[in-house]
């Protein structure tokens, strides 16, 4: 029988899933259907429902993963099913990590003001350019897919060959490859959309600064429309930013310290693990006048649902 705790940090996570898909599959039904009915989106509303179709995709990759490991550890470490999920999640992983660079880029591009000629530029060109680049996403994040899947796949082989020296078991071995092979691997591929991540926010910093300076003598600056849309857009890089930052480092620890299925602390750190992907769609939502609208009357009409 499960111990108290342990139940009770399952319900969490299962709880936590169950909202982000909530909140992603809403994100992503709005924007499908504003796609079918108008035959276009604008960069921004690319970017959401690609990043709202991965991360969807990832929690339902996510939870098989998870359960599969607690409750068949000895078949998920020693069967094909570990590779084929590994497959799927290094995939969407990097993916959303690309899609969710795209929208810092983005949101920088159309609200920060500077008069580099490079700037102009990116904000002439780059909205023009999504498409291609949400491709090329794809396309990166599959070649890194790969990369991990052939790691996976010739650790796998060495085992079962005996290629190990000593009495290594395949547990250790793999914790061996995750720290030599796969975490620089991870450190390379993520390093590039991370640098663009933070400097698009430190630009919009900037640009918010320099923008209140030059308002810091009207009384209403802070009622100033720029103003408030760098606010906006500041707080959501910020909340992102610190999302972000919580599962690259999630990311990293969990390659370096394994935490089995019947450790008491297994489950809380799975709720860290997937935080970002089901918090991050609520801010989204929040900050987004469309979504906002739309989702308070799904609320409403589900509250009378309830009651009624």
């Amino acid at each position: 029988m499960l111990p108290a705790l342990t139940v009770f940090f399952m319900l969490i996570f299962v709880l936590l899933w169950f909202l982000g898909i909530l909140a992603n599959g809403f994100i992503v039904l709005m924007l499908s259907r504003e796609w079918l009915r108008r035959g276009r989106l604008l960069p921004l509303d690319m970017i959401l429902l690609s990043l709202g179709t991965s991360r969807f995709c990832q929690q339902c990759v996510g939870i098989v993963n998870s359960l599969y490991y607690f409750l068949y550890l000895v078949e998920y470490s020693r069967g094909l099913a570990r590779q084929l999920i590994g497959l799927h999640w290094d995939f969407l992983n990097s993916a959303t990590f690309w899609f969710g660079t795209w929208l810092s880029v983005l949101f920088c591009i159309k609200i920060a003001n500077f008069s580099h000629p490079a700037f102009l530029w990116l904000k002439w060109r780059l909205p023009g350019l999504m498409p291609r680049l949400l491709l090329g996403s794809i396309l990166v994040s599959f070649i890194v897919t790969l990369l991990f899947f052939w790691g996976n796949y010739s650790a796998y082989q060495a085992f079962l060959k005996r290629k190990i020296s000593g009495n290594t078991t395949f547990k250790e071995w793999n914790r061996r490859l995750e720290i030599d092979y796969f975490m620089p691997l991870k450190l390379v591929t993520t390093s590039i959309p991370c640098s663009l991540f933070l400097v698009s926010i430190l630009m919009l910093i900037k640009s918010l600064r320099r923008h209140t300076q030059r308002m810091q003598h009207n009384a209403h600056s802070m009622q100033d429309p720029s103003t408030q849309a760098h606010s906006r857009a500041l707080k959501s890089l910020i909340s992102f930013l610190l999302l972000y930052a919580l599962s690259f480092v999630s990311m990293v620890v969990d390659a370096t310290v394994v935490i089995s299925s019947d450790n008491v602390w297994y489950w809380p750190w799975q709720i860290i693990l997937y935080l970002c992907m089901s918090v991050h769609p609520f801010i989204l939502i929040t900050n987004n006048l469309r979504f906002r609208g739309t989702f308070r009357q799904l609320l409403l009409l589900a509250r009378g649902f309830w009651l009624a």
